[in-house]
């Protein structure tokens, strides 16, 4: 009998420990339906989660970026230092934007609320979301140092028990191009909290709880133990990986020693390139929250994401490294180093367990920031009325890497889960105007199993006139690589419509007439091409993915001038190749 009572509590713990993830998951759509900022409204560049009164992070939202809330689960930690739980009250909401403190750049806002069941606080909710604009040089790699980037707010109480700190907010309209927007945004980031506090005061009336610390117990046991007897299956040893950045002005080096032992999996960076002059820099908590992605869903992906699951990764980031920039260095734009880190740790597991890694792909965000109106003066306007201004971003991705069984995906967002953006969001809130937004053929490499496809895609102004781009892109020197004898996907291309190339990095004016072209870059491939069928050869020259020139070349095989499959002649080709 005392078994069966212990079988219904683990159960009844394990659907509270369900619920909980869809508490939060409602918090996070809650912020989607009353964002301002495109970003967060049709990209979903955000996270949203739940902490124990530790600063524990019980439960994540399934929507949302790795970057976010990996390296939000240790912000909590920072909020209740300086705001002791014992000082909070029921209406409180706290924020900030500081790199170091919260998710490694100052358009991430992270707000703290702490949630109360029956007078007493039981839990604290948390999200990050990215806005448009924070002032300063706006969204780029331009900046010296942090203060140039915009607008940095400490960790301070923006609502005090449900009423606004005006103070707060006349600061906060001040320092931004998009006042409107950015106050907007914070009053969701506060609601999405209250959602996720009312249905969790439901939750713990029906399961008539007093707390959460012994749900939190059962959950972080749960999740260290399965992730530790994960790690256990693992080949023991060190296993070393290297990949490279474009970089600012120089390229840059990222290595990485990973040891596996018997519970736990620690990652060195030494030998990794120092920190950049420029703003690609990256915060230690980012770099911690990317890693720790590109370990997990290799090692441990079926393990819900909590303070638990990932505490078994531990990373030793050279104090100076570029991976572990102290303030006050720019980082605007860590996420183009920063989510190049789970292709590296897929590089070392790789060496160990190469049936559950990808090829690597495009990584980093080909994401533009534009700008327009009279702070953009090129020489062409003369006396011409300029747009009206603007400041839009708009997140594109190129191809992830090809995967064991399966090709890579076509522009997809990969590690950071973001989605790609409607041309249509963008166009109704900005003068901007997609002229062509397809799939870059020939772009995913070849292999057994093929790269995914980049894309290609041309933007202007209305009525071509000009406008400003913060180039923010990489892949274009270094493509990606493939795995296990695949070829390299595309590298990544800007330039100008009427030919000319641009820096790949930086503030730059598309002069009136003319238009920004962007080549994003394909996924790595898996494999040798010629183990790859035929068939699929041909389908994807029929759906326009590979030339007939590429699948002759890469693949050895024929296709007739209606787009079938020549065998004979594809015969003869892998004949001659074998010769």
């Amino acid at each position: 009998m005392a078994g069966n009572v212990v079988g219904l509590a683990e159960i009844q713990r394990q659907v509270m420990w369900n619920r909980l993830i869809a508490v939060v998951e409602e918090q996070a759509q809650t912020m989607i339906r009353t964002a301002f900022s495109t970003t967060v409204r049709e990209a979903g560049d955000l996270s949203a989660g739940i902490f124990d009164l530790e600063g524990r992070m019980m439960a994540q939202a399934v929507t949302g970026t790795p970057g976010h809330v990996n390296s939000m689960m240790e912000s909590v930690g920072h909020f209740l230092k300086k705001f002791p739980a014992a000082t909070m009250r029921p209406g409180d909401h706290y924020i900030t934007n500081d790199p170091w403190l919260g998710t490694g750049h100052l358009h991430d806002l992270t707000v703290v609320t702490p949630a109360f069941h029956r007078g007493k606080m039981v839990g604290l909710f948390a999200n990050t979301a990215h806005v448009i604009d924070v002032g300063g040089l706006g969204m780029g790699p331009e900046g010296r140092s942090v203060f140039e980037e915009g607008l940095y707010i400490p960790i301070v109480k923006c609502f005090a028990e449900g009423r606004p700190n005006e103070t707060f907010f006349d600061f906060i309209r001040a320092g931004t191009r998009l006042p409107v927007e950015l106050e907007g945004d914070i009053y969701s980031l506060c609601a999405c909290n209250d959602a996720g506090i009312r249905r969790l005061t439901e939750m713990m009336a029906e399961f008539s709880l007093d707390g959460l610390a012994p749900l939190a117990d059962f959950i972080f046991e749960n999740s260290r133990r399965a992730t530790e007897a994960e790690i256990a299956r693992l080949p023991a040893g060190t296993f070393h990986a290297e990949i490279r950045s474009d970089g600012y002005d120089e390229e840059i080096t990222l290595k990485a020693a990973m040891t596996i032992e018997k519970d736990r999996i620690i990652v060195d960076y030494a030998g990794t390139s120092p920190c950049s002059t420029r703003g690609i820099n990256v915060p230690a908590s980012y770099t911690r929250a990317y890693s720790c992605f590109g370990i997990k869903v290799v090692v441990a992906p079926e393990i819900p994401n909590n303070w638990a699951s990932l505490a078994p990764f531990e990373m030793r980031i050279p104090p100076g490294s570029i991976l572990n920039a102290p303030r006050p260095y720019p980082v605007s734009v860590r996420h183009v180093i920063g989510h190049l880190l789970p292709d590296l740790m897929m590089g070392c597991l790789c060496q160990t367990v190469p049936d559950r890694v990808t090829a690597e792909g495009s990584s980093c965000l080909w994401n533009p920031p534009l700008r327009g109106g009279a702070s953009v003066s090129g020489p062409a306007r003369g006396n011409r009325p300029a747009l009206p201004d603007f400041e839009i971003i708009t997140f594109n991705s190129g191809g992830t890497g090809a995967r064991p069984t399966r090709d890579g995906l076509d522009a997809t967002a990969f590690p950071s889960g973001v989605r790609t953006m409607a041309v249509e969001a963008t166009e109704n809130v900005a003068p901007i105007l997609f002229w062509r937004k397809e799939l870059r053929p020939d772009s995913g490499g070849a292999g057994r199993t093929r790269g995914g496809m980049g894309q290609v895609m041309e933007i202007g102004a209305r009525d071509d006139r000009e406008f400003a781009c913060n180039a923010i892109f990489d892949r274009v020197k270094n493509p990606p690589k493939g795995r296990a004898g695949g070829k390299p996907g595309a590298g990544g291309r800007v330039a100008l419509k009427s030919g000319r190339t641009l820096r790949t990095k930086g503030f730059q004016i598309i002069p009136e007439g003319d238009r920004l072209v962007l080549e994003l870059p394909g996924g790595g491939g898996m494999g040798d091409p010629l183990s790859r069928d035929p068939a699929e050869v041909a389908r994807d020259v029929r759906d326009g993915l590979v030339s007939p020139e590429a699948a002759r070349a890469l693949y050895k095989v024929a296709i007739r001038p209606d787009g079938t499959l020549d065998p004979s002649a594809t015969e003869t080709l892998r004949r001659a190749n074998r010769s």
